[in-house]
């Protein structure tokens, strides 16, 4: 509507009804016509386009707007940075209708003879159209896992009896997945083609004599490898490793064998521990390995608590009594730490001073009502541009704990980055350092930020680092996970939840956790209400 320059007021209507319609705790397909417009931001006019969208599956209106736009156009709007007004400028006055001609006019420093635009916005969008052009084809695990596991059932009842299991990037949980790779320990012939062939899901693309190259209706690519019944495990090995563990641990076998028993009984033959699928990257896990000091990787069940959350004190979609009982009796854990947005995240209806005191007595109501189970008093407090705090030190010595996260001002150097980080970990009210690089995976890449200097300041502050378990962060990165516990920093698994269901994102960050050798006791959030509640004392210099 903007591209096309539509009535002002209806276009803030509409956006107005999207983003109440996105923080409703309910689904609105299940609601009529009468119903709808009954909802407060969304009038007679767009309550009858929600119905016809509900109904038909389009909307009229906007199916006339897409017809005369140029598909090019459209994906041009998803590039990072490009309002409707720059896209209008580069599609009319600049004549280009596609993502390729606005890289190559980046390349040839078009857009800076362009109103609204200069050399540094040129650059900007240059990057984000090589960003997204390398993330084409690529997915997030949260993606794949959405696909996989129905998969997996699928499978083994068309090929009941057969052995199969998930390889490569997927069974090693990493964060980005090019492709969903399966093991089948059959061997292929044409009877098990038609088999596969039958899910109407699945796209057959090209097939040999070991391998059936296909395609999901969600356009994530599936690769399913065949190999005899006995080779099986030892197939699942050499298919699930990167190259560098491969090459270390074929260098361990005095030959390499066809046929084992499991993939313990592979790594047993080459002198070693069964190292964990998530741990097999090529990394550090054969010295730990040898010296006897692979971790016991995390598990949900090893977490006592949550941290990072927020409720509709804030821009969450539940009350805080809604999502402490949700933690207490769906989820079995001891507390929830709400942690809702400082002052000065405005658009997300932060929290004025006053308004911190107001929750603060909800909070201690709650916990004399709710039993066996603990609020703790967070705070998700916005790091400055010059890295200083957005509440004074009185106020934040009123909370249990304190997360410190970068919200905005993200164009800055890896030194400015570093330095801005570093101050807000060395405030004392600091706890836990949230979502350190501010990523977007897939679509924003983090700020630089120099990893051994920020690590090694929570090291020297006592600051834990959050695993922001959020499937579009998963900050920080799992590769600097044991860099942080060789520096005695904890980590806290926190679902950064919004809702509800917000805290199954928790999954995520356990993943995340795994891979980069996480225990639990190196995690905060695995401590039990009494741990947790002495540790938070002591950080704040208050004896238990």
């Amino acid at each position: 509507m903007e591209l096309h320059n539509e009535n002002s007021f209806k276009v803030k209507s509409m956006a107005a009804a999207a983003f109440k319609i996105d923080k409703l705790p309910f689904s609105v397909a299940q609601k009529n016509l009468e119903e709808i417009e009954k909802i407060d931001s969304i009038g007679k006019s767009t309550a009858s386009k929600i119905n016809e969208l509900i109904k038909t599956g389009v909307i009229a209106e906007l199916q006339s707007l897409f017809e005369k736009t140029p598909p090019g156009v459209v994906e041009i709007m998803s590039i990072k940075g490009l309002g409707p007004k720059k896209v209008l400028t580069i599609w009319n006055e600049l004549g280009i209708e596609t993502v390729g001609e606005l890289y190559y006019a980046c390349n040839e420093n078009r857009l800076i003879e362009a109103k609204g635009f200069g050399f540094k916005t040129q650059e900007e969008i240059r990057k984000a159209i090589e960003f997204k052009i390398a993330s084409n084809g690529r997915f997030l695990y949260r993606q794949v896992e959405e696909i996989a596991e129905p998969l997996l059932l699928d499978l083994k009842k068309v090929l009941p009896g057969q052995l199969i299991s998930f390889t490569g990037d997927y069974r090693r949980k990493c964060e980005i997945v090019d492709g969903l790779d399966v093991l089948i320990g059959c061997p292929l012939n044409e009877d098990i083609i038609a088999k596969i062939h039958s899910l109407s899901f699945l796209s057959l693309i090209k097939t040999d004599g070991k391998r059936i190259e296909s395609e999901h209706s969600t356009g994530i690519k599936i690769y399913l490898d065949f190999c005899g019944h006995e080779a099986f495990y030892s197939e699942l090995a050499w298919k699930t490793g990167t190259a560098e563990h491969l090459a270390e641990l074929k260098s361990r076998l005095k030959e390499v064998p066809l046929v084992v028993s499991s993939e313990k009984d592979l790594y047993l033959k080459a002198g070693l521990p069964l190292i964990e699928p998530e741990l097999r990257e090529g990394r550090n896990e054969f010295e730990l390995a040898d010296k006897g000091m692979l971790p016991k990787l995390v598990e949900w069940d090893d977490l006592k608590g949550t941290l990072h959350s927020h409720s509709t004190w804030s821009d969450g979609v539940h009350t805080l009594e809604q999502m402490a009982l949700y933690c207490r009796d769906k989820l079995g854990l001891e507390y929830m730490g709400i942690s809702d947005h400082s002052k000065t995240a405005v658009y997300a209806k932060g929290l004025s001073e006053e308004r911190v005191l107001a929750q603060h007595q909800e909070i201690d109501q709650l916990n004399g009502k709710i039993s066996n189970f603990r609020i703790l008093k967070g705070i998700e407090s916005d790091i400055l541009f010059d890295g200083s705090l957005d509440y004074p030190d009185e106020l934040l010595a009123t909370f249990d704990f304190v997360i410190a996260s970068v919200h905005s001002a993200f164009k800055m150097n890896e030194e400015k980055a570093t330095s801005r980080l570093i101050k807000a970990i060395e405030n004392p009210y600091t706890t836990i350092l949230g979502h350190p690089t501010g990523r977007l995976l897939l679509s924003r890449k983090g700020y630089p930020i120099n990893y051994e200097k920020v690590i090694d300041a929570c090291a020297a502050n006592q600051v834990i680092i959050e695993i922001n378990s959020n499937p579009l962060r998963l900050d920080i990165d799992w590769r600097w996970h044991q860099y942080a516990l060789e520096k005695g920093v904890m980590l806290s698994i926190n679902p950064d939840a919004h809702s509800i269901k917000g805290f199954h994102d928790t999954h995520f960050g356990i993943l995340a956790a795994r891979k980069g050798g996480v225990s639990a006791s190196n995690c905060l959030n695995a401590l039990n209400l009494e741990a947790i509640t002495a540790y938070l004392k002591q950080k704040r210099g208050i004896k238990a």
